[in-house]
C-alpha cells in the first residue's frame, strides 16, 4: 500500500509531496484534518514504528497549550491524544509498501525517495 497521511493547509507537507511526485505515483491521500485517523490506522503505523510516541508531534501547538512537556506521558496517553486531536501526528506519515516513515526530516524524506526508486 502507498498511502500518505497529510495536512493540506501544511506547507511542508505540499513541499513533500511534490518533492516525491507522489501524486503521479497512484498514492492515497488522506487528509488528518478532514477525514480523521482511526484508531485501527493508528495501531498499523504504531506496529510498523514500534510506538505512539514515535508517531507523536511534540512541536504541536496544543503540546505547549497543556503543558503536555511538564507531564509524563504513556504509550495509551499519546494513542488517545494524536486520536483526539489531529495535530499531534507528526506529518506526514508516508506508507511506501511495508515501510512507514513518520516526519519531515531530511533523512526521512531521503529514506523516502530511495523506497520509492525502489520500487519503480
Amino acid at each position: 500500500m502507498n498511502k500518505i497521511y497529510y495536512l493540506s493547509t501544511c506547507d511542508t507537507c505540499k513541499r513533500i509531496i511534490a518533492e516525491l511526485n507522489l501524486k503521479e505515483l497512484g498514492f492515497i491521500f488522506q487528509d488528518i484534518k478532514t477525514e480523521k485517523i482511526t484508531p485501527v490506522q493508528l495501531d498499523e503505523m504504531k506496529e510498523v514504528v514500534g510506538s505512539y510516541e514515535a508517531l507523536f508531534s511534540k512541536i504541536a501547538r496544543k503540546y505547549k497549550e497543556l503543558n503536555l512537556a511538564e507531564k509524563t506521558l504513556t504509550e495509551i496517553d499519546f494513542k488517545n491524544y494524536i486520536l483526539e486531536e489531529y495535530t499531534f501526528l507528526k506529518r506526514p506519515v508516508i506508507f511506501i509498501g511495508k515501510s512507514v516513515l513518520v516526519g519531515n526530516a531530511k533523512s526521512t524524506i531521503s529514506e523516502a525517495k530511495k523506497l520509492l526508486n525502489h520500487t519503480k
